[in-house]
This record gives C-alpha cells, sequence and structure tokens, in this order.
C-alpha cells in the first residue's frame, strides 16, 4: 500500500489543502507529487495505486480534495468515483485521466465529479482546478462548458452511445483506439472473456453487428481522439 507523507505546516500558517493523488503507475504519482508540493498552499494526503487503497484513505479522512485516474485497478474508474461519494458525501473529486472530454467528462460529473481534466493539461490548471474545488466550485475548461451547455438544449439529440453503461462505453472508446480485446483487458485489468462480454452488450445496443462498425460509430461521434 502506498504510504502517507504529510507536509507539516508552519505554526501560525494557513492550513494547507490536503490532495489525496491516485494512479497506479509511479512516474505519474511522482510527478504530481512535485506539482503539488512546490505550490505553498497545497500538500499531498497521500497517495493510492488501487481501489482498495483509495477507499482506505477516504475512509480515513484526512484529505481535502481526491484526484482521481478512471484507470485503475481494481474497480472501474466511474464506479470508483461513486463509492468515493458513497462514503464522503461532498468530497470534491476531480478527474484527472488521459481520455479526452469528449469521451468521459459528462459522464464523470453525472457520477458525480466536481472536475475533470486530462493529463496532458498544463500544471497550471491542476492547481486552478484543486484550489477551485476546495473551495467549493466545479471546474470545467471553456469547451467543455460549451458541450454542456449545447446537451441541456431540449432539442439536443439524443444518441445510442448513452444507452451504454460506463464499462461499456469505456469499452466501446479502447475497442475504436483500435486496442485489441487482449490489450483493452490488460489495461482494465479484465479477463478477455470479461471484455468479449461488453464488446457484444456494445453491438447490440448499438445496433451494429462488428467491431469494424463500432470504430466508425466512435469517430462520427468523436469518441475517439
Amino acid at each position: 500500500m502506498a504510504r502517507s507523507r504529510r507536509t507539516r505546516t508552519p505554526r501560525g500558517a494557513p492550513r494547507r489543502i490536503a490532495v489525496l493523488v491516485t494512479d497506479d503507475h509511479p512516474i505519474v504519482r511522482q510527478g504530481l507529487r512535485r506539482i503539488l508540493e512546490d505550490a505553498p498552499d497545497l500538500a499531498v494526503a497521500g497517495e493510492a495505486t488501487n481501489a482498495r487503497e483509495v477507499l482506505e484513505h477516504v475512509r480515513r479522512g484526512g484529505c481535502d480534495v481526491v484526484l482521481l485516474d478512471l484507470v485503475i485497478p481494481g474497480a472501474n474508474g466511474l464506479e470508483l468515483l461513486e463509492q468515493v461519494l458513497r462514503e464522503r458525501p461532498g468530497l470534491p473529486v476531480l478527474v484527472l485521466t488521459m481520455y479526452p472530454e469528449e469521451q468521459f467528462a459528462v459522464r464523470a460529473f453525472q457520477s458525480g465529479a466536481a472536475g475533470y481534466l486530462n493529463k496532458e493539461g498544463a500544471p497550471e490548471q491542476l492547481l486552478e482546478a484543486i484550489r477551485k474545488l476546495h473551495a467549493g466550485g466545479r471546474y470545467v475548461t471553456p469547451s467543455l462548458a460549451e458541450r454542456l451547455a449545447a446537451g441541456l438544449s431540449p432539442a439536443a439529440p439524443r444518441v445510442l452511445h448513452e444507452l451504454l453503461s460506463n464499462r461499456e462505453h469505456q469499452v466501446l472508446c479502447l475497442l475504436a483506439k483500435p486496442l485489441s480485446v487482449k490489450q483493452i483487458a490488460q489495461q482494465l485489468h479484465l479477463s478477455e472473456k470479461t471484455v468479449s462480454t461488453y464488446r457484444t452488450r456494445v453491438l447490440e445496443k448499438l445496433r451494429l453487428e462488428t467491431t469494424a462498425a463500432l470504430i466508425r460509430y466512435a469517430i462520427e461521434n468523436r469518441l475517439v481522439d
């Protein structure tokens, strides 16, 4: 289990915002730690490398904001997000992921996220997002704000992929990259049989017959970058 290393705040100084970092890649966690510890008002409350560790940290308390990757061993990222909020209602969670906004941002907010940021964003964006969430706000990029506003319009068309579960949607996006069933299974920490089952469900819900058709659908609906 990843250990917590709290940064002490000098007596009389304002309390730092305690951030829980969750990612299963050591290099990513190290990079995030450096960014956070260089900020005078932020501190790393702990690190988690899988779903179990995330929930253990959340239950113990001591974190003000959670940075949550959508791909983490032990659980589907969006399902883990919902679990975190059941444990600590109101805890600000910033989804920090490799997935573009088009693929998962709306679903993340529907699952309770307070912010969404791609890992390719600048460090300044990350710091701004954390501070905004801690102050009680939400963080969205201007492009995502426009997309969310457009989706609220009564005239906005409904699309078939909105019928997919979070996991089915995730598998669709990975199939469209395109990745093989074996590669997806490795990335999501699932069996190949389970991924194949999700693929079949996606085909049925989207009324398609082949993986090639899935790829075309994902491209046409901007579900892949």
